[in-house]
């Protein structure tokens, strides 16, 4: 926001009692009107910006004219729905380890956030000059990451964990913080609904190597509604799904710090119509592993775009590991380096891929210019391969000439494709 001239504490409009670990004092959500630099009747505006920390165990919805701000961490309770309005900017706080903002929705806990095409709701860092009623700032770019956490949502779905056990801490929460739980027995699971999202600038540090996601997807059912979603310029995954089953569609996620798409411990859902762009830091477009404990699962990849970055040494398609099981279809993929690679990793991949539990279907390649045969492309690193083949499934194309991979224009409205210039 621009320089502030003013601060005052209109109200202290809502008081909501929680379970924070080591506060269980009241959590006062504070709401200041902001005039800002020129306003007070010189040409500026006034905004209202709401200051929420700790838990939320009623329900709650937060409004388009105001700009709510997380300090630390702030956790939608179970039995309590957050309802978020089209247009809504919500900022995270810049922290570290246990200071690091985020917003998540526990198990049994509800986010009703239906932004619209013209009206995105949108999550960025307190560093964004984005203001109310905008749909992008001017001071932050795709190389700003880690500027804040990042969005978690947790349910109650099956998942698959090492020791069997029926369910785990999600990554990016500290281990005492029992609201980071996650996994059940309940398919159906309804964590709500998360249309038309922008997540931008996240993936703050809270240990060493470990980052928040854009949105982590813990255990989320299939009653569960996620579709038009974009995560952009997040150090760590855009998208991670630790198993469950919630189905998702149109998601976009843009200079990534590690992987776009990230499935983990047997997610059984649909991924569709989704594109991933890879910027100088990227890692891989998919990274896709299987289950951790017995229980097992089978996904489904379809109609996806893979966009990749041939001025770095990173950035690969796709990495398969730790016996996945699962279709990934329809693959458009074009932009990547010579040395990209689609991967299986290790013997217990091929093992899925040899008895047929791990497919490939329809994938058309724009070739890197030193690549002249597409199967090249496709590497089986494992040391005993019963079934030969594997690159079949790709042809070469011309870019422009491809026929699947994801419908883009249902993705016009986000930042990435205006900031972005990707032509959708």
């Amino acid at each position: 926001m621009k320089k502030l001239l003013l601060s005052a504490i209109v109200a202290s409009s809502l008081a909501l009692t929680g379970c924070i670990q080591d506060d269980d004092t009241p959590i006062i959500i504070e709401e200041n009107t902001i005039i800002q630099q020129g306003g007070n009747g010189n040409g500026g505006t006034t905004e209202t910006v709401v200051n929420v920390s700790g838990a939320i165990s009623s329900n709650v919805t937060w409004t388009s004219d105001k700009c709510y701000v997380l300090n630390q961490k702030v956790v939608v309770e179970s039995g309590a729905t957050l309802t978020i309005e089209p247009g809504t900017i919500i900022k995270g706080t810049p922290g570290t380890g246990s200071l690091a903002s985020a917003l998540i929705i526990a198990r049994g806990g509800k986010i009703n956030a239906a932004g619209t095409a013209s009206s995105p709701i949108i999550f960025t860092s307190t560093s964004d000059n984005i203001e109310i009623g905008q749909t992008a700032g001017t001071n932050l770019g795709i190389n700003n990451r880690g500027l804040w956490g990042g969005l978690i949502i947790l349910g109650n779905a099956p998942c698959s964990f090492s020791g069997d056990v029926t369910e785990l801490q999600i990554e990016g929460i500290p281990a005492g913080d029992t609201f980071g739980l996650y996994g059940g027995s309940t398919a159906d699971d309804n964590s709500g609904v998360l249309q038309y999202v922008s997540i931008r600038h996240g993936g703050a540090l809270i240990g060493e190597g470990n980052e928040i996601n854009g949105l982590t997807l813990g255990g989320v059912g299939t009653g569960t509604v996620i579709n038009n979603i974009e995560v952009v310029a997040n150090v760590d995954d855009g998208v991670e799904f630790f198993g469950g089953t919630v189905n998702a569609s149109n998601l976009l996620v843009w200079g990534q710090g590690d992987d776009g798409l990230d499935i983990d411990q047997a997610y059984s859902g649909t991924i569709s119509n989704s594109v991933v762009v890879l910027g100088d830091v990227s890692d891989h477009g998919l990274e896709i592993d299987g289950p951790e404990g017995t229980a097992t699962g089978s996904f489904t990849l379809e109609d996806i775009t893979l966009i990749g970055n041939t001025t770095t040494s990173n950035g690969e398609y796709a990495d398969y590991r730790k016996g996945a099981t699962g279709a990934t279809n329809n693959v458009y993929a074009y932009g990547f380096k010579d040395s990209s690679d689609v991967e299986l990793d290790a013997d217990a991949d091929a093992t899925s891929y040899n008895n047929g539990t791990l497919t490939f279907s329809a994938w058309e390649i724009v070739l890197p210019t030193a690549v002249t045969n597409v199967e090249d492309i496709f590497v089986n690193k494992a040391t005993t391969v019963t079934v030969s083949g594997f690159g079949s499934e790709g042809t070469a194309v011309t870019q422009g000439a491809q026929t699947v991979g994801a419908s883009t224009s249902s993705l016009s409205w986000t930042y990435a494709n205006t900031a972005g210039s990707l032509g959708f």
